[in-house]
């Protein structure tokens, strides 16, 4: 257990939960990590995309362009103008082992454009690369996974898998939008911070028996982030409790400012969601870390 923690009284809403514990710890005395560090600026708006003006443009006069030789007397290739078919996006959903798909979204006309994925409640964005591509590998929350990929400038298109095995996975998500410092932890069977069996976006590869993803791209002004852990729903001769906590750095970014979340968890193949609205601690906390414990359900595992 963590050895110094000092109780933080705050202002604390959990829509769709009677409460939810919380309670701080010094940075110095956290497991094997010492934070980011980097500053943070929490959304005044849950998972909203950034908001693009119009701009009118009135009074234009039409002039004509210098004479000169045209490609038909030169001789030379008259580039082709872009079709509304070849920029059209689209996207393909493939099932992959382990309740996973394999999403590949394609908008060549958008190059290094900000792209949503949005599944099931789920959402996270990202960049298309300099060909307008994006590929990655998704855990599913349903068996029948529908996909929708929105670029920034409005175009999208939609894919459809369908996923063996979604029920045999256990699988808790935490997402936000904005630079709040979330982290989703998974402490498997008994498991210390820091520990083996401690699992979260920082622990080394198979640290435990599930798994957590993370997707979104945290380097946007305004970046939209989830985090997915996943473990079958049981476990050859292993039975126990797997613990789950969702926990915020204090950073001059987010100090005394409202952060906004959003739980998703996949149990028994049903779906449930659980929102957070928590102001945090001021400025003098800084390094400090919150532990909710109560906005996520700890994970029951049976012996197979």
């Amino acid at each position: 257990m963590l050895t110094k923690q000092v109780m933080l009284t705050g202002a604390l809403t959990l829509a769709g939960a009677l409460g939810i514990g919380v309670y701080m710890q010094a940075s110095d005395t956290r497991w094997g990590t010492s934070g980011t560090g980097q500053p943070a600026a929490a959304d005044a708006e849950t998972f909203s995309e950034p908001e693009t003006e119009s701009l009118l443009i009135e009074k234009i006069s039409l002039t004509s362009a210098p004479s000169g030789p045209s490609s038909e007397t030169t001789g030379l290739p008259r580039a082709e103008p872009a079709t509304e078919a070849s920029c059209q996006a689209t996207a393909k959903a493939e099932a992959a082992p382990l309740a996973m798909v394999k999403l590949s979204v394609d908008a060549p006309c958008r190059p290094n454009e900000r792209l949503t994925v949005h599944h099931s409640g789920m959402s996270f964005a990202v960049s298309l690369d300099d060909t307008g591509s994006y590929e990655t590998f998704v855990p599913a929350l349903t068996r029948t996974a529908v996909f929708i990929a929105e670029t920034q400038s409005g175009s999208g298109a939609v894919a459809v898998a369908e996923v063996d095995g979604i029920e045999d996975f256990e699988r808790v998500v935490v997402q936000w939008s904005g630079n709040s410092g979330l982290e989703l932890h998974a402490r498997e069977f008994g498991a210390v911070y820091g520990g083996e069996g401690h699992v979260w976006h920082g622990a080394e590869d198979h640290a435990g028996m599930g798994r957590i993803d993370r997707l979104g791209e945290q380097s946007f002004l305004a970046p939209r982030i989830a985090e997915i852990y996943s473990l079958p729903s049981s476990l050859p001769g292993q039975s126990g409790t797997v613990s789950l906590t969702a926990e915020a750095e204090v950073t001059g970014g987010n100090c005394g400012r409202d952060i906004f979340a959003q739980a998703l968890q996949l149990t028994g193949g049903m779906l449930s969601s659980r929102d957070l609205v928590m102001v945090m601690p001021d400025c003098e906390a800084q390094g400090s870390f919150l532990v909710l414990n109560n906005l996520l359900e700890d994970l029951k595992i049976a012996a197979n």
